[in-house]
C-alpha cells in the first residue's frame, strides 16, 4: 500500500485545478435569495465533457478512460474543492451504477453516450426520509404486457433532472425484492422535479413515476448495491475533504490580513488553536479518502469499512471546520457576499446523502467486529 500520489496522478490534480479556477464562477450565488443557477449548470457539463471527465470511469471498452477511483479522487477533489456547479457527481454515480447493475446489452447501448458526454446517468434510490436502505417501498413494480411497470417516488436524487436515463431501486412484486431499473426519462410518466435544497451549488431531485416503463437491470445481489454504494460514498468524501482543505486555506489568509487590536487576528492563540484543529482534521480526511480510493480501486476486502470511514469522518470534519470558519471570519462570514455559506451548505448536505456520519460510524463498527470474527 502506497499514499505517495504519482505523476499522473499529479498531473491529472493539477490539469483540473487549473481548468475549474479558470471556469467556475459562483458570484451568482453570492446575492440574497439566489438559486441553483441553471444556465451555469448546463454551461459547465458542456466544459467537463469537453475535458473528457463524462468518461473517467467507463471502460476503454465502452470509449472512456478506464481510471481508477484514485484517479477519480484527483478530479472529485477539485470539483469539491471549488464548489463546481454541474451533473458531474449525478453522472458519475448513475455510471458506476449502470457499470455494476447493467446488462452487457445495456451497456453497449448506453455508456459510449455517457462518455462522449452526449448523454447523461442519474441514480434514484433514496425514500422521503433520505433513507436508502432496501426495505422502502415507497417505489414498485409490476411487471406487464410492456415490461415492469413503475409506480411511486424516490427523493434526493443527485442531479436526476436533465438526465437521460435513471436508474431506480423499486420493490419487485414478482420477486417480492428489491429490484432495479433503467428508465427512459423522456417517458411521459415521469415526473422530475428540483427540491428546494440547502445546497445552492447542486440539484437535488424528487422523482415520481406514474406508471411508466422499466428495464430491469442484472438481477441484484447484497455484494452489488454494496459496490455501488460505497463508491458514492468515497464520492462524497473526497469532495468534503478537499471543500475542508480549501476552507482552511481560506481561513487562514484571513487570519493573517484581519487586524484586531493591533495585530492579525491569526496571532492570538485562540484562534491559531481552531486553525490547528482544522489542519488536523483536513490532513485526516484527506488520508481517509485515499485509503478508501486505493481499497475500491484494489478490490480490497476491507473496501465498505474504507469507504464508510471515509465518508464518516470527512462530512463531520467539513461540516466541523466550516462552522469554525465563519467563527473565525465574525460577523462578515455571515453574509451573502462571502462564499462561507456555500461551503456550509455543501458541507451540511453531503453529510446527509447517501446516510449520516452516525450510521456510518454503526457501519464501521459492524464491519470492524465481522473482519476480526
Amino acid at each position: 500500500m502506497n499514499f505517495l500520489l504519482d505523476e499522473d496522478h499529479l498531473a491529472l490534480k493539477q490539469s483540473a485545478a487549473v481548468f475549474l479556477d479558470k471556469e467556475i464562477v459562483l458570484d451568482a450565488l453570492l446575492k440574497p435569495g439566489a438559486s441553483v443557477d441553471q444556465a451555469n449548470y448546463r454551461g459547465n457539463w458542456e466544459k467537463i465533457a469537453a475535458m473528457g471527465w463524462t468518461g473517467i470511469t467507463v471502460p476503454e471498452s465502452y470509449g472512456g478512460l478506464g481510471l481508477s477511483c484514485v484517479d477519480v479522487a484527483m478530479v472529485l477533489g477539485e470539483m469539491g474543492r471549488t464548489l463546481a456547479p454541474s451533473p458531474f457527481l449525478g453522472n458519475l454515480i448513475g455510471t458506476w451504477a449502470l457499470l455494476r447493475l447493467g446488462t452487457e446489452e445495456q451497456k453497449q447501448r448506453i455508456l459510449p453516450a455517457v462518455a462522449a458526454g452526449t448523454a447523461r446517468l442519474a441514480l434514484a434510490v433514496g425514500d422521503a426520509a433520505g433513507d436508502v436502505a432496501d426495505h422502502s417501498r415507497e417505489l414498485g413494480a409490476e411487471r406487464s404486457a410492456q415490461g415492469f411497470l413503475l409506480k411511486g417516488a424516490r427523493a434526493f436524487a443527485i442531479d436526476a433532472a436533465g438526465a437521460d436515463w435513471l436508474i431506480v431501486d423499486a420493490h419487485n412484486a414478482e420477486t417480492g425484492r428489491r429490484g432495479f431499473f433503467l428508465v427512459d426519462t423522456k417517458s411521459d410518466d415521469l415526473t422530475v422535479d428540483i427540491m428546494n435544497w440547502r445546497d445552492l451549488t447542486r440539484q437535488v431531485c424528487d422523482v415520481r413515476l406514474n406508471g411508466c416503463v422499466g428495464e430491469e437491470l442484472a438481477p441484484l445481489t447484497p455484494a452489488d448495491w454494496a459496490w455501488v454504494r460505497d463508491r458514492i460514498l468515497f464520492a462524497l468524501a473526497a469532495e468534503c475533504a478537499a471543500g475542508t482543505q480549501q476552507i482552511l486555506s481560506m481561513t487562514a489568509e484571513y487570519a493573517k490580513e484581519r487586524v484586531a487590536f493591533g495585530k492579525p487576528i491569526g496571532s492570538y492563540q485562540a484562534i491559531k488553536h481552531s486553525l490547528a484543529d482544522m489542519l488536523g482534521q483536513a490532513e485526516c480526511a484527506n488520508v481517509a479518502v485515499l485509503y478508501a480510493a486505493w481499497a475500491l480501486s484494489e478490490e480490497a476486502p476491507q473496501a465498505s469499512l474504507a469507504a464508510a470511514m471515509a465518508k464518516a469522518f470527512a462530512a463531520d470534519a467539513y461540516v466541523d471546520c466550516t462552522h469554525r470558519s465563519i467563527q473565525i471570519f465574525g460577523a462578515i462570514g455571515f453574509t451573502w457576499e462571502m462564499k462561507n455559506h456555500l461551503y456550509l451548505k455543501r458541507a451540511h448536505a453531503n453529510a446527509e446523502l447517501f446516510g449520516n456520519s452516525r450510521a456510518h460510524r454503526s457501519r464501521v463498527i459492524d464491519l470492524a467486529q465481522q473482519a476480526a470474527a
